[in-house]
């Protein structure tokens, strides 16, 4: 019997977050025994945990990496406050210094370092300690464990780190695990040193799941929308490019298509921009946020057509359930796109623009008879993987 660590930091809807729940329902329990420990305890997928996976108690401390700073100094963290504020305030002058407008990587990175001297250890030993989410600090500095493993679920030649840094916590790992060929790629060539840890295991995701969720009933506005339907299932963010949609469908209907209808399932910090984007264009009876759902599913099945906009990704989660659901997808061409869609045979790649998505939209819109190709080809398919936990068990041993 193995005993093995698990760390994320939360339960949120979310790609990452539904691809833990894969993994832990994949285990075999009889040869191992997964200890999961969440920084903090909420989202609504906390009641989607496998009952075999041992949750562990909270720690003060590790609650305050999602908490605003005003809430931490109520705590009395005091150290983890003056921690926050300090990554805050270096990681503004770093985005003057060289010009970067997305600085939100490397205040994560300084607020965990900063962070470390105020954090607990662990106790317990365990054989294999995994670390779900970046920044890994917590398996690297706070855990003792035979092996270590992190996972990476982004394209990092995208992202904005110290280098520096990172190299220094990646080397407190075995191994590093990928969740495409294209994302591991896109790490060994920021991180050279480190292409010998980098391996490739997909997100695992159950077909039988996906479908069975689908059919659930629930209250739907598309249900009796009889226009065509987009549906995108996403964070409100930059790096998925709800904000490029919005022009996208502001392009389409200056050209004289009224009858589309875009859905967005999800929630996340450009809300607001998002929304204010949406008034400015007169959007408001055809861009509709749906906000944060447990169960995106039967939103995914009523729809004619599924986007993905994003600037970058590791793997969508979300594209590989849309192909489940034999639906029709357009994705931009992000670095990592090629290992998601096989271009023209179960889904389109659009250059990644707000006129490549819009551009690509409108084809299919005027080709039933693709989308119809797209969706048996997906029917043909098998998008069940859950063999990849085999390749973490033989990381094990």
């Amino acid at each position: 019997m193995k005993n093995i660590l698990i760390s994320s930091f939360d339960m949120e809807v979310g790609g990452v977050e539904r691809s833990l729940i894969s993994l832990l329902e994949t285990f075999d329990y009889k040869n191992h025994r997964v200890d999961l420990m969440l920084y903090r305890q909420q989202g609504e997928f906390l009641n989607l945990l496998p009952t075999s996976t041992c949750l562990l108690d909270e720690v003060p401390e590790y609650t305050t990496f999602r908490k605003a700073t005003s809430e931490i100094l109520k705590e009395r963290q005091l150290g983890i406050t003056f921690s926050r504020v300090c990554s805050k305030l270096c990681a503004a002058i770093l985005g003057k210094f060289k010009g970067v407008t997305e600085v939100g990587y490397y205040q994560m990175q300084l607020m965990w370092k900063y962070a470390l001297p105020f954090l607990p250890k662990i106790e317990k030993e365990y054989d294999v300690a995994i670390s779900f989410l970046w920044p890994h600090y917590f398996i690297a500095d706070k855990v003792k464990a035979k092996k270590k493993i992190a996972w990476i679920h982004t394209d990092y030649s995208t992202i904005e780190t110290n280098i520096k840094m990172d190299l220094k916590m990646w080397d407190k790992f075995d191994h590093i695990v990928a969740v495409s060929e294209d994302c591991k790629l896109s790490f060994i060539k920021k991180y050279k040193e480190l292409e010998e840890k980098v391996v490739v295991i997909e997100n695992i995701s159950s077909p039988e799941f996906v479908r069975n969720m689908a059919d659930e009933e629930i209250i739907n506005p598309m249900t009796n929308d009889s226009r065509f339907k987009i549906v995108t299932v996403a964070r409100l963010s930059h790096a998925k490019g709800i904000d490029n949609a919005v022009l996208a469908l502001k392009r389409l209907k200056d050209k004289g298509f009224y009858d589309i209808a875009w859905y967005i399932v999800g929630y996340g910090g450009d809300e607001y921009l998002i929304r204010s984007l949406i008034k400015e264009n007169n959007l408001e009876d055809c861009f509709i946020l749906l906000g944060k759902k447990t169960n995106p599913y039967p939103y995914m099945k009523e729809a004619d057509l599924y986007v993905q906009p994003s600037r970058y990704e590791g793997k969508a989660v979300t594209v590989g359930e849309a192909q489940i659901l034999s639906k029709p997808v357009i994705i931009t061409n992000y670095n990592t796109a090629k290992s998601q869609v096989h271009n023209e045979f179960d889904g389109h790649i659009c250059e990644l623009s707000i006129e490549g998505i819009a551009d690509e939209i409108e084809q299919l819109y005027k080709h039933p008879e693709v989308r119809k190709r797209l969706t048996e080809n997906c029917r043909k398919k098998d998008y069940s993987n859950s063999s990849e936990i085999k390749k973490l068990y033989r990381l094990f041993n």
